[in-house]
């Protein structure tokens, strides 16, 4: 399979028309196999898929720290074309919890500096704050990342889970490459106001979340026990009523990815490479089974019929249960 490109808005990269997001190899879904998840990243840098996200926050470090070893292992050739895509910011405490943002200009190349040692490389393709912090002017925030892509350590500037005003006057202080947002059939929030004002500023988007948290990706039954760390079993799309009504319209989407003679993940993630060019799906396969599957999706073409199908199978607004604890809603941007 050749993988497809496209490129992060018009100031960035091109990279793999899928990515991989790394996260769940290490923090948030249960327990991960660290041999699997190198083989994982291996598998997916032989398929040709170039870009790789990760949070310096994702365990506390320990998700850099398992691509820096991947990286360290990979043929030549296979780890130069790799791309980093790194959050930054979120603040944590020994147990784990979660204290706020942290976007102080001084913080930013604080956090740069470690992340650069965890991976192993010399910059970091795109760096961005995971959250707004709301102490801080987006403008300083963004501001000090700019110094890192003048003296090299960072090549092209991100943002994630903001709104349309925060995005313009990002870009108003220097060129934003990428806004990564949760972007999935059943999570579609994005599209009345800030689709249009990355399209209109020539800035792509990494979505997130395409398969909902392996809530929409077909594989996902009311009877799994979900362990205490894993964020599934506190978000509220996967409790009680909202899972039984979610799950039914999974079993809607199915029927239509069996027409096609494809997996309901599959089809999730192809609609998703519809939606536009400037685009790119990240898919959070832990294993080389879950991996293959996705990039099969790259194969799956969708019609007019198909689309509209989809839609009504899945109609935008049709999940019940907010996207996060309403803890976490708290540190969204409030635009979003």
């Amino acid at each position: 399979m050749t993988i497809p490109t496209r490129t992060l808005g018009t100031t960035g990269p091109q990279v793999s028309a899928l990515g991989l997001g790394c996260m769940g190899m290490s923090a948030l879904y249960g327990d991960a196999d660290r041999a699997e998840s190198i083989a994982t990243i291996h598998a997916a840098l032989e398929a040709g898929v170039t870009l790789l996200d990760t949070g310096d926050f994702y365990a506390m470090g320990h998700n850099e720290m398992l691509i820096g070893e991947a990286l360290r292992a990979a043929p030549a050739a296979r780890r130069e074309q790799a791309l980093t895509s790194v959050k930054f910011g979120a603040l944590r405490d020994p147990q784990g919890g979660w204290s706020g943002y942290d976007g102080r200009p001084a913080a930013v190349k604080n956090f740069a500096a470690y992340s650069l040692q965890r991976l192993g490389v010399d910059h970091i393709d795109v760096y961005r704050i995971a959250r707004v912090d709301p102490g801080v002017p987006i403008e300083e925030t963004v501001g000090a990342i700019a110094e890192l892509v003048e003296q090299g350590y960072v090549r092209h500037i991100g943002l994630s889970e903001v709104g349309a005003d925060t995005i313009r006057r990002a870009a108003a202080t220097a060129p934003i490459a990428d806004v990564q947002l949760e972007y999935a059939l059943i999570t579609r929030g994005i599209e009345d106001r800030i689709l249009p004002v990355t399209r209109e500023l020539g800035i792509s988007v990494t979505a997130y979340g395409v398969l909902s948290r392996g809530l929409i990706s077909g594989h996902f039954t009311p009877e799994r026990q979900l362990g205490a760390s894993d964020f599934r079993a506190h978000s509220p799309r996967f409790q009680g009523e909202n899972l039984q009504h979610n799950l039914t319209l999974v079993e809607q989407l199915r029927k239509l990815a069996e027409q096609k003679g494809v997996s309901v993940a599959q089809l999730a993630i192809a609609w998703v490479l519809s939606r536009g060019e400037d685009i790119v799906p990240l898919v959070g396969a832990r294993t080389r089974g879950r991996l293959t599957e996705s990039l099969g999706a790259l194969d799956v073409v969708l019609d007019a019929a198909d689309l509209a199908a989809i839609e009504a199978a899945v109609p935008a607004d049709s999940a019940l249960g907010d996207r996060y604890p309403s803890a976490m809603m708290a540190h969204l941007d409030s635009e979003r």
